[in-house]
C-alpha cells in the first residue's frame, strides 16, 4: 500500500429516480426501496475490507432509513446530498444538513449537488459547508461541459472543490457509466494511472446501481452492469486499489 497516495471511494445515497427521466413511472416507496437495498449491497465489500467511504445522502432517504445512515456514519462520512434527489431549493443547502447532522450524530462538512448541478459556492460556503465535490471535469453531450475546469483539487470562495477524478490527458472520466461500461482492465488501468499522477483517485457511483435494476425502462448502458455482477465488480477494483494507495473519507484527506 502506498501511504501517500489516496483512494476517494464516494457513493450518493439517494432516491432512485432515474426512471422518472426516461418517463417511467415509480412511486417514492420504490424508489426508496431500491436506494436502501443496494445501500445494503455494498456494505458487505466495505466491511470485509475494512475501507471508509464518503456517503452523499439526500436528507430525505436518511429520514426514512434513520437506523441504517446512524450505523454508517460510526465507520463513513456522512455528507450531504441536499434535501431530495429530485427537486432543490436553496435552503435544502442548510436543511439537509441539520437533518443530516441530527440522524447521523456527526458532522457533515461536504456537498454534492444531484446530477452534479451547478451550484454558488457563496451559498455552500453560508450553509456551512467545508468542500464540495460537483464537479465532473469533462465533456459529457447533453449534460455538462467543464473542460474549462480544474481536473484537481483547487478552493473557490473559501470552499474547497473536489472533482470526481479524470484521466490527465484526455480526461475520460472515471465515474459510474465508465466503471459499468468500458472493459475492467482499462478502467484499472486509468484509474492508477490518475492515482500516481493526482495522489488521489475520486469516485463516485451509486447504491442502487448494485441492486437489479434490469426490469426498468432505462438506456442499456446505465444498467449494462448491475446487481451481483456490478457488487462483485466493486469487490474486485478495491482488492486491486487497496495495493495502490490507502482507502480515505475526503473529509479525513481534506484536513
Amino acid at each position: 500500500m502506498k501511504k501517500d497516495r489516496f483512494i476517494l471511494l464516494s457513493f450518493d445515497v439517494e432516491e432512485f429516480d432515474m426512471p422518472l427521466e426516461y418517463g417511467e413511472q415509480i412511486s417514492l416507496d420504490e424508489q426508496l426501496t431500491i436506494g436502501h437495498r443496494g445501500t445494503e449491497a455494498i456494505i458487505p465489500t466495505l466491511e470485509e475490507h475494512k475501507i471508509n467511504a464518503t456517503l452523499f445522502t439526500t436528507a430525505n432517504y436518511a429520514m426514512h432509513f434513520p437506523q441504517q445512515i446512524k450505523a454508517l456514519a460510526k465507520q463513513h462520512e456522512i455528507a450531504s446530498h441536499t434535501f431530495y434527489h429530485s427537486s432543490f431549493k436553496e435552503e435544502d443547502l442548510l436543511l439537509s444538513k441539520q437533518k443530516l447532522e441530527e440522524i447521523s450524530e456527526t458532522s457533515v462538512t461536504g456537498l454534492r449537488m444531484p446530477r452534479m448541478k451547478k451550484i454558488d459556492m457563496a451559498d455552500v460556503k453560508n450553509a456551512g459547508y467545508d468542500y464540495d465535490s460537483s464537479i465532473n471535469p469533462t465533456f459529457l453531450p447533453g449534460r455538462y461541459n467543464n473542460l474549462h475546469l480544474s481536473r484537481t483539487l483547487y478552493i473557490e470562495d473559501g470552499v474547497k472543490r473536489l472533482p470526481a477524478s479524470v484521466s490527465p490527458h484526455l480526461r475520460i472520466p472515471l465515474f459510474w457509466l465508465a466503471f459499468k461500461n468500458l472493459p475492467y482492465f482499462i478502467f484499472k488501468k486509468m484509474a492508477i494511472q490518475t492515482l500516481k499522477k493526482d495522489g488521489y483517485l475520486c469516485l463516485y457511483f451509486h447504491p442502487w446501481e448494485f441492486a437489479d435494476i434490469n426490469k426498468y425502462k432505462l438506456p442499456g448502458y446505465t444498467k449494462k452492469l448491475c446487481g451481483l455482477p456490478l457488487q462483485k465488480r466493486l469487490h474486485q477494483l478495491v482488492i486491486d486499489l487497496k495495493n495502490e494507495g490507502e482507502f480515505a473519507t475526503i473529509q479525513s484527506y481534506l484536513k
